[in-house]
């Protein structure tokens, strides 16, 4: 976004985050409050992971371990491979050998993710990326679209939308999975009810920057 603004500083901005890259995207609004670029005119959050502690732990129980975590974790220990194959400093900085027979996240992240970021273990990485303590701070219109049946992000992990600011609007649908929301005569003509609502919102937010679209 620093990048974008210094070649072009009167260009007007939306920007977008799906799962990891939704709570990633919320922090950072939170983080910047009344300091995010005056450019940013609205956000959109969606299946986002606010709480990153209880995701994991769902994701390390139960059906979700053995369908959603084993074909993460599948894939994400052929790149921890390949990185350490060609890269020794990276071999230096994590647990390979913890990683390459990690079967939960939590056994991934500490071998992983903690020391790659800094954190001490994964519950300090899962308390200190998680994007829920920031949205008291957000100061842009921001929309947060996520499912109360999705999977990898349950009930608990959602913040109230009594608590929420002003700025920032919370639409949880009953059904829609993980940035799932799927609509339209199956199979022939389905799209994203999510993707349809995001793009509606942010065209409110240019039309009126201050406004919650």
């Amino acid at each position: 976004m620093r990048r974008l603004l210094a070649r072009e500083p009167d260009l007007r901005l939306l920007a977008a985050g799906v799962s990891l890259g939704g709570n990633v995207l919320v922090k950072w609004l939170g983080e910047r409050a009344d300091g995010a670029p005056p450019q940013l005119a609205g956000a959109v959050a969606i299946s986002t992971p606010f709480h990153l502690t209880p995701c994991a732990r769902a994701l390390d129980t139960g059906l979700r371990r053995r369908v959603y975590t084993a074909n993460f974790l599948r894939t994400m220990r052929a790149k921890v491979r390949a990185k350490a194959a060609r890269d020794p400093a990276f071999a230096c900085r994590v647990d390979v050998p913890a990683a390459l027979v990690a079967r939960t996240f939590a056994a991934y992240d500490r071998a992983v993710t903690a020391p790659l970021g800094g954190f001490a273990d994964e519950l300090d990485y899962w308390t200190r990326a998680s994007s829920a303590p920031w949205l008291p701070r957000v100061r842009r219109p921001t929309l947060l679209i996520n499912a109360l049946d999705d999977p990898i992000v349950p009930p608990e992990a959602l913040p109230d939308p009594r608590a929420l600011p002003p700025c920032v609007r919370a639409e949880f649908p009953p059904r829609g999975g993980h940035a799932g929301f799927i609509e339209g005569p199956w199979p022939w003509r389905v799209r994203s009810w999510a993707e349809r609502r995001a793009v509606a919102f942010l065209a409110g937010c240019l039309g009126d920057a201050g406004g919650v679209g």
